[in-house]
């Protein structure tokens, strides 16, 4: 009994032994499967905040990152710009830029050599240093076409994100360059209309008509181009203005530079240089036309009164010369004609300082030109104005003005003697534009009579075209280079207008240095190489205007022309 009971007793104890062994199994099982279960859920847990972080986080700091820097997440919408006939000269384009996260881009390497596939402009060092910079927001490429951005998508980048933006494009080049200006990569104005209409551009209400005529524009820009290449100039400027408004109708300034790659300009800035409005020149005897206008002006002097022109002047040290001297007399519109300087320095003379000084003052030349652009240079005069100040700026030396400050100031003399204010707006209404009367009626008839003689029978013969009625002076200024002028560096003026019985049209052509060429016999003054070029502009843009042909105008139709020319006299050169 004793040994049944005990074998029933090892029995039962080794039952309850492996009962308590399944039960620890069990537990320990247990306990590792709720343990793996802890581990699931948190790996979980990190991984979903890591794609949260990433996708969602990360992604918005890149866009917050955008918005922040230069208003990259708000696109500025630019208005266009259109000349005075409605043609679109400035317009925007829908673009796309190309930029990353680079925290999200998982293979820098990879993903820039993808890049350059569709991208080859891009630098391969550049674009993986921006990659690998760990940074929320790096710009990859700017203005990407649609067709660019279908290809960037497909290659399937993590990380490389777009943003909608727009281009300022120019549809006709360099064609009006100094004119427009440019925008910089985030579409604000950097020059030209561009910058200082820059506020109302990119309110983008509506468009912006300039005064310029495009078809007109096109015909100086033409010409000048080809003025430089036959004289042989290193550039040229012009301005084709509206005598009744001060519109300007045209304005090139050579060498230009196209809007839409202005990258390429590099540090050449003098392509970025408007010779228009910035440019200070001394004009030469292109200034005879106000040295004449004042005297008449003053009443000290009249078409009649004559002048002792025999030579050399002198002042001080130097002598002043006449390029065709003359021993004797000479009548006003004989030293006009002759372009005679002895003439213009007694001229000059018999006025005085001070009424010159207050002349010059009330056209302008003492400050910048109010035309709407920011690129406007300051006249240069001397403070102290002296007889020799007086002497020189009769025959266009010692004051330095621009060539809008001197069409300006000539369109106002022969309109009637009311001065316009230059505009690059389209005028709706000329009679509330605003205007200063700088001469009377009847000197403004005066000049008018003189500068159709200039070129009827004048040193400006070049500037004639059949059928119209063209007025102009010659002006050639030798270039100042250091301390001194250089002789045979010129700058050739011809300033000019039509049809002169009721001027409508003003223009200026300068050329920058021009050459002695075939046909021109040795001289390289503006009768021969501005004046030419002027007829050219004058013949193909009064068809374009509209400008009716009239017969020519004799000198015996003019009140006492006769009386104000010896018709014998036929002067040769310049």
């Amino acid at each position: 009994m004793t040994q049944k009971k005990t074998y029933f007793t090892d029995l039962q104890d080794q039952k309850w032994s492996r009962q308590e062994t399944v039960h620890h199994h069990m537990d320990m099982t247990k306990t590792r499967l709720v343990m793996l279960g802890v581990v699931f859920i948190l790996a979980f847990v990190v991984i979903s905040f890591r794609l949260f972080d990433l996708c969602i986080l990360r992604h918005s700091g890149a866009s917050s990152l955008a918005s922040e820097s230069n208003s990259r997440s708000k696109v500025l919408v630019r208005g266009d710009i259109v000349d005075r006939n409605g043609e679109v000269l400035v317009t925007s384009l829908r673009t796309y830029s190309l930029y990353a996260n680079a925290k999200v881009v998982l293979d820098p390497q990879e993903a820039a050599a993808k890049l350059l596939t569709v991208l080859p402009e891009l630098n391969y060092k550049d674009v993986l240093t921006r990659l690998q910079s760990d940074k929320g927001f790096v710009w990859i490429a700017r203005h990407l076409t649609p067709t660019k951005q279908a290809e960037v998508l497909r290659l399937g980048i993590p990380g490389i994100y777009f943003q909608k933006d727009e281009r300022r494009v120019y549809p006709h080049g360099a064609l009006a360059a100094h004119v427009m200006g440019f925008t910089d990569i985030d579409n604000r104005g950097i020059s030209g209309i561009e910058k200082q209409y820059n506020e109302l551009l990119i309110s983008g209400e509506e468009k912006l008509q300039l005064s310029l005529d495009l078809r007109v524009q096109h015909i100086l820009r033409d010409e000048l181009m080809a003025g430089i290449a036959k004289f042989k100039a290193v550039g040229a400027s012009g301005i084709v203005m509206n005598v009744k408004t001060g519109e300007i109708l045209a304005m090139v300034s050579l060498p230009d530079f196209d809007p839409n790659q202005v990258k390429k300009i590099g540090a050449n800035e003098d392509v970025l240089f408007n010779r228009n409005t910035l440019g200070i020149y001394e004009m030469g005897s292109s200034f005879k036309i106000i040295n004449t206008a004042m005297l008449l002006e003053s009443g000290l002097g009249n078409l009649y009164s004559q002048y002792d022109v025999t030579g050399p002047y002198r002042l001080g040290r130097f002598k002043i010369t006449d390029t065709h001297p003359h021993v004797g007399a000479y009548k006003v519109a004989d030293i006009f004609i002759h372009s005679s300087n002895i003439g213009s320095i007694k001229m000059a003379l018999q006025v005085g300082q001070e009424r010159q000084k207050n002349f010059f003052k009330s056209l302008g030349f003492f400050q910048p030109s109010p035309l709407e652009l920011p690129e406007v240079g300051s006249p240069m005069y001397p403070k102290n104005w002296s007889e020799a100040t007086l002497i020189t700026a009769s025959y266009g030396y010692g004051v330095a003005v621009s060539p809008l400050q001197l069409i300006t100031a000539v369109a106002g003399i022969i309109n009637n003697g009311m001065m316009k204010k230059p505009t690059l707006l389209k005028v709706n209404d000329a009679t509330t534009h605003e205007s200063v009367r700088v001469v009377s009626s009847e000197t403004s008839d005066a000049m008018k009579k003189l500068l159709y003689m200039q070129v009827s029978i004048g040193t400006g013969g070049k500037a004639k075209v059949a059928g119209f009625e063209v007025g102009g002076k010659t002006g050639t200024a030798n270039t100042l280079e250091g301390r001194s002028y250089k002789q045979k560096s010129n700058r050739a003026t011809f300033l000019s207008a039509f049809p002169m019985s009721d001027p409508q049209y003003a223009l200026i052509i300068i050329l920058e240095k021009p050459q002695a060429v075939e046909g021109t016999y040795g001289f390289n003054m503006a009768g021969w190489n501005a004046a030419p070029v002027t007829a050219n502009v004058i013949r193909r843009m009064a068809a374009v205007l509209k400008v009716m042909p009239t017969s020519r105008i004799e000198f015996e139709k003019l009140p006492n022309a006769s009386m104000l020319i010896d018709a014998s006299y036929m002067p040769q050169g310049q």
